[in-house]
């Protein structure tokens, strides 16, 4: 019942807008007033998670030097809500140059996508699964790099998106089927990208799409997420580990746009923290 009820996430929050209107603009009787409260609680009913599920070994999506920004490695859920089956999600991007400057400013923020140096960078199915969700339609929106832009994006944006669904939030996106009740999704895809089509079988390793910077993003990056589900809004998140990655203990470069202060000398076997460096290396074709 509560997959089924976290499946209708999205309806729930129209309800509640849609309610809350109501009740404040129309000569509604009392007793309508505990109804946005309702759809709101049902907007928050997320799908059961599994028990200490263990870390499925699978390859990494990317190939070359990246640096996470958001990881499971420090905190879970990752991104701060179960949500749309992210609990054990990870964001990756390019190291800036050490000389780069990174730090929000009050103007301007708007960059074209085609100045990060990740735009466009190829990506790797984690493990061999049959194509089950393949969107690549919206275009790719310019940078949220300045505090005005991110809050922008963080309230009236966030809102909107939320409202429009899962495809808004994770932009363009890729879901894979690996059997055994595990699904990889990889999101904020580059327009036309994906090179893949639904009941399509890829092989680990295969290139399956370009990083871009479309949904609910405020610069280039990859949102990359194991879940056991293939509707994000009925899935919950799994754990993962990369088996083709050495990950630098002191993250001592800074990803574009964002801040790695904090990132220490502990390291996650197979799982960069927030702000360590990671080389991904191409291996052999494996399985989950």
């Amino acid at each position: 019942m509560r997959r089924r009820l976290a499946g209708l996430m999205t309806w729930w929050a129209r309800l509640f807008i849609v309610s809350l209107v109501a009740v404040i603009a129309l000569d509604l009787p009392g007793w309508s007033f505990a109804v946005p409260p309702v759809f709101y609680a049902l907007s928050l009913v997320r799908p059961p998670r599994p028990e200490n599920p263990e870390p499925r070994w699978v390859e990494a999506p990317v190939r070359g030097r990246w640096i996470a920004v958001n990881s499971p490695a420090d905190k879970v859920p990752s991104h701060g809500i179960h949500a749309y089956g992210q609990t054990y999600a990870i964001d990756i991007l390019h190291p800036a140059p050490t000389d780069a400057h990174t730090s929000l400013g009050w103007t301007g923020g708007l960059r074209n996508p085609s100045g990060f140096s990740c735009f466009g960078e190829p990506v790797y199915a984690v493990a061999a699964g049959t194509v089950v969700r393949a969107s690549d339609g919206l275009r790719d929106q310019r940078s949220r790099s300045s505090w005005p832009a991110v809050i922008w994006m963080l309230t009236v944006e966030g809102l909107l998106r939320e409202l429009a669904g899962p495809r808004f939030i994770l932009g363009n996106h890729l879901v894979l089927d690996h059997g055994d009740g595990t699904f990889s999704a990889y999101a904020h895809l580059r327009r036309g990208s994906i090179a893949v089509t639904p009941g399509e079988r890829v092989e680990a390793g295969q290139q399956v799409a370009a990083l871009g910077n479309t949904g609910n993003t405020s610069e280039p990056h990859l949102h990359v997420q194991l879940m056991d589900r293939a509707r994000v809004n009925a899935a919950a998140g799994l754990p993962f580990r990369w088996r083709d990655v050495q990950i630098e203990p002191a993250g001592v470069d800074k990803a574009e746009g964002a801040d790695s202060a904090g990132a220490g000398a502990v390291v996650t076997e197979g799982l960069p923290g927030k702000g360590q460096v990671f080389t991904a290396d191409h291996a052999c074709a494996g399985t989950v």
